[in-house]
């Protein structure tokens, strides 16, 4: 909290928070007359959030709260459903975690194994295209992290 600039937090809020609500503001229309569906990247850290990440957790707790109201104001043309992913891309700032915090981290995932991005691209996909009858919610692609933390 102590080095947090108000830049940070503008930038973090700005991309992960700002910018879905106006996007989707946006294509609400058309989305409205096609019976479409709008899918926010969130993250398990919304709910759980890691030392260090204040504005990030913060930023993506909005976007699952974002999320949720869609999905009551878009409703029932539309449904709003967000996927968390746990670790499938390490970030990529190569001093944020050596190996073995990486590997401490997957033996703390119930499936003890980093996800792909074809495993999120999977829920994306499966939101999308076949699950009618959701809205409103999160599904965690995260190996069980989230039930580990």
């Amino acid at each position: 909290v102590g080095t947090l600039t108000r830049t940070a937090w503008d930038d973090l809020i700005g991309t992960n928070l700002q910018v879905p609500l106006f996007l989707s503001q946006a294509a609400a229309p058309e989305l409205q007359q096609t019976q479409g569906t709008i899918i926010n990247i969130v993250d398990i850290y919304a709910e759980r959030p890691r030392k260090d990440f204040v504005v990030y957790s913060c930023a993506k707790a909005g976007l699952v709260a974002l999320t949720k109201s869609l999905a009551r104001e878009l409703g029932p043309a539309v449904r709003v459903n967000g996927v968390a992913p746990g670790v499938a891309l390490w970030p990529t700032d190569e001093n944020m975690y050596d190996a073995a915090a990486k590997q401490a981290i997957l033996a703390q995932t119930a499936l003890q194994r980093s996800g792909s991005p074809e495993d999120i691209a999977g829920a994306v996909k499966f939101l999308a295209l076949e699950g009618h009858y959701i809205t409103g919610q999160i599904l965690a692609v995260d190996g069980g992290r989230s039930i580990s933390i």
